[in-house]
């Protein structure tokens, strides 16, 4: 594939070049108008059935790992102000990326929590992209546009992003970036030969639309803050040199991309949490890590199997001398394809340059939370890999194009039909591209099943990556929250022995029996187990703030105060903000009835993240106990909603719905806390309660003997039992007396 502008000799009128209208760009002479012939649109149709085919499975797929955040908790979605927070709270979302949230917000209001119609518009967002791809690369005039659309189209690495609703930063990122590059060349053409727009009016047009799309692009996902950088390797490609009107012209560009950027890393370190002894690297492991990473990408593109969700995270020494041929090896690629761009051209050079470079947020030099699980992850390289399958499309039209001529130039003499040439020419372009596409498209039509639910997201990992503990651990926690206690222990035990150095694991072991316990009761010797994990967890990284707020919980739950006190205060020492060391404090606060201040803690624990059930539930019950009944009520309601299965939620709100007269909807309230936990006294008592207050004596009476057959020294039952009598006894005399 050569591409350099001198291989093309173009014949100039003896008359020399035509001046510009008067009104028309100086760029360049104008491109004929694009056409949208039945050819053409029979190939765009194609791309869009392949994508469709592809992915058809995830209709019925559910919604998995971070898309609680993202979307089934967000309680941002839900309502006009939370879309005011989506744009100008940075802390009250998962990650700030704007604009993908104001698409969930918008979904959420068309067709609520149905996964459905999330996976559609994941899906028809891909399908733009590759579409945009395609244009991009035919006005580039790239051999193989349509074949490197195609490839990106059904490629299994996509399929992460695609089938992956919290993935929405990656497809909906790269389908404004793909239009920015579009009408940034029709401001600016790659080449002198290629038209520009008809105006100057026009040109600056598509500038501005260029870069309205870019910025919106990086409110999706600030990755891709590296694309003026690959216009520049383009223009370089196409032309052999960059101008500097080409970088001036680009400066707004590169500082919005980087402000931005460095405004997302800063957020992923002090918000999202990815910083401490899992991103604790020297410069140099950092670069080993980079050099790894490049290999393995581009070695997934060529080979897609396996794909796994979590991949092994490499062990990273810069004692390891051949850990050190990674980086040098991608040194001396780029090295070797600069010294030979005079005989191959330009391009494989820049598809290298522009693959390496999109790669670069995700490759260790800056902290992203998932280095914890891994170093590399398929959704990292959705944006990176259209170079590679650029470079793959052209290289394979070029190859098939020459098996075709030097087949015509073997076959044809005076007998053979002139028909036969053009055919067998079709058959030899076609029929390898064609099986290619078909086994790609395959292998990832399957990989959407993966993604079902969480059960299989596990499943699927586990059996490609035993040693991978954090699935058996996120297992673990899913078949504790089902009941099923024996299995989810197995899996907690095989995590630990897998990782038993991992503070996240003990601490997330930890939590795990702790929340069983609130849910279930405390079994002997269970807060005891969950103590000695957060205390390993300490040990292991005594700055391991998650472990001060595990043991403060089981202090708390043993009423030892002020030693939970000691173990917060040390927390919020480390994290400041920390929304959970805030919510823990502030149970603390409650329990010590200190109300004013539980609620100041469960409001900055709130303005962090805002989908925390416990801090609505404590908020509530502190300006529940203050009488602030009508300002508890929507953080009790909300509390409901994002942990429905909370018996102590619905008990809350069916105390201040009682304060505020609403018996019947409190009474069933009370019964769902009974559901859930079937000898909650407190519950049947106060039901009892409600019943009386609304005049029904024999269910006063029913529930009260349902409480004493318990506990028969249940002081405020017996009461009720008494009161319930009396009123039973008070409406047969008022009976009588009828």
């Amino acid at each position: 594939m050569r591409s350099d502008p001198k291989s093309k000799r173009k014949q100039v009128s003896p008359k020399g070049p035509s001046r510009p209208a008067k009104g028309q760009s100086t760029v360049g002479p104008r491109r004929a108008a694009f056409v949208w012939s039945w050819p053409t649109v029979l190939a765009a149709l194609t791309l869009v059935v392949l994508v469709l085919a592809t992915y058809a499975p995830v209709a019925q797929n559910t919604f998995i790992w971070d898309d609680n955040d993202y979307v089934t908790h967000n309680l941002t979605l839900r309502s006009l102000p939370g879309l005011r927070s989506i744009w100008f709270s940075p802390f009250s979302l998962p990650q700030y990326y704007p604009l993908v949230h104001t698409t969930f917000w918008v979904e959420y209001h068309l067709w609520e929590l149905e996964p459905l119609g999330y996976h559609i518009v994941n899906v028809l967002l891909h399908t733009t992209s590759v579409l945009l791809l395609w244009r991009l690369l035919v006005r580039l005039e790239l051999p193989g546009a349509w074949l490197a659309a195609a490839l990106f189209a059904v490629h299994p690495v996509m399929v992460e992003s695609v089938a992956w609703v919290t993935e929405r930063k990656n497809v909906l990122s790269l389908a404004l970036t793909l239009g920015s590059m579009l009408c940034y060349l029709r401001f600016a053409p790659a080449t002198k030969e290629e038209g520009g727009a008809s105006s100057r009016a026009v040109a600056w047009t598509n500038y501005a639309l260029a870069f309205v799309l870019f910025v919106l692009a990086l409110l999706s996902k600030t990755v891709v803050a590296t694309m003026p950088a690959v216009l520049l390797v383009i223009y370089w490609w196409k032309r052999g040199n960059v101008g500097w009107r080409d970088a001036v012209r680009l400066l707004p560009f590169f500082v919005v991309g980087i402000g931005l950027g460095l405004v997302t890393a800063w957020l992923e370190r002090i918000h999202v949490g990815a910083e401490g002894a899992d991103w604790s690297f020297t410069p140099i492991e950092r670069g080993l890590i980079a050099g790894r990473a490049v290999w393995f990408y581009a070695g997934k593109l060529v080979w897609p199997y396996p794909i796994i969700f979590f991949y092994p995270k490499w062990d990273i020494s810069a004692g390891l001398w051949w850990q050190y041929l990674f980086p040098m090896a991608a040194l001396a690629l780029v090295a070797a394809l600069w010294l030979v761009r005079g005989r191959i051209g330009r391009g494989p050079l820049a598809s290298v340059l522009i693959f390496g470079g999109v790669l670069v947020p995700a490759l260790g030099f800056l902290n992203v939370y998932p280095f914890r699980y891994s170093f590399v992850a398929d959704h990292f390289q959705y944006h990176a890999s259209l170079a590679i399958l650029a470079l793959s499309g052209a290289s394979l039209a070029s190859m098939g194009q020459s098996v075709a001529d030097l087949f015509a130039r073997t076959t044809t003499d005076d007998t053979t039909p002139a028909p036969i040439i053009p055919r067998a020419r079709r058959a030899l372009l076609g029929l390898p591209s064609a099986m290619l596409l078909i086994s790609l498209a395959v292998l990832s039509f399957r990989g959407t099943h993966v993604y079902f639910d969480l059960h299989s997201l596990y499943g699927d990992i586990i059996e490609k990556n035993p040693n991978g503990w954090a699935a058996h651990l996120n297992l673990g926690a899913k078949l504790l929250f089902e009941g099923k206690k024996d299995e989810a222990m197995e899996q907690f035990r095989i995590a630990l022995e897998l990782s038993p150095k991992q503070p996240i694991a003990h601490t997330n072991y930890g939590d795990a029996i702790f929340d069983l316990g609130i849910r279930k009761g405390f079994e002997p010797g269970q807060l005891d187990t969950a103590r000695e994990h957060f205390q390993t967890a300490m040990d292991l990284e005594p700055r391991w703030m998650p472990a001060y707020v595990g043991l403060a919980k089981t202090l708390i739950r043993e009423e030892k105060y002020d030693e939970a006190m000691k173990y917060l205060t040390r927390a919020l020492e480390l994290y400041p903000n920390n929304p959970p060391a805030l919510e823990t404090m502030g149970a603390l606060l409650i329990k010590e009835k200190r109300w004013l201040e539980a609620i100041d803690y469960y409001q900055k624990a709130l303005v962090h993240r805002p989908n925390l059930a416990q801090s609505h539930h404590g908020l509530g019950l502190a300006l529940l106990n203050l009488g602030r009944t009508r300002e508890a009520l929507p953080h009790l309601e909300t509390s409901l909603i994002l942990d429905p299965d909370s018996y102590e939620a619905q008990f809350a709100l069916a105390n201040a719905l009682m304060d505020l007269k609403e018996f019947r909807t409190a009474i069933d309230r009370y019964n769902e806390a009974i559901r859930i936990k079937p000898d909650y006294l407190d519950a049947l008592s106060n039901l009892a309660v409600a019943y009386g207050q609304m005049g029904d004596a024999d269910h006063a009476i029913e529930y009260c003997e349902k409480v004493l057959a318990i506990d028969p020294d249940f002081k405020s039952a017996q009461t009720n039992l008494e009161n319930a009598r009396e009123l039973k006894r008070q409406q047969a005399e008022k009976k009588m007396a009828k």
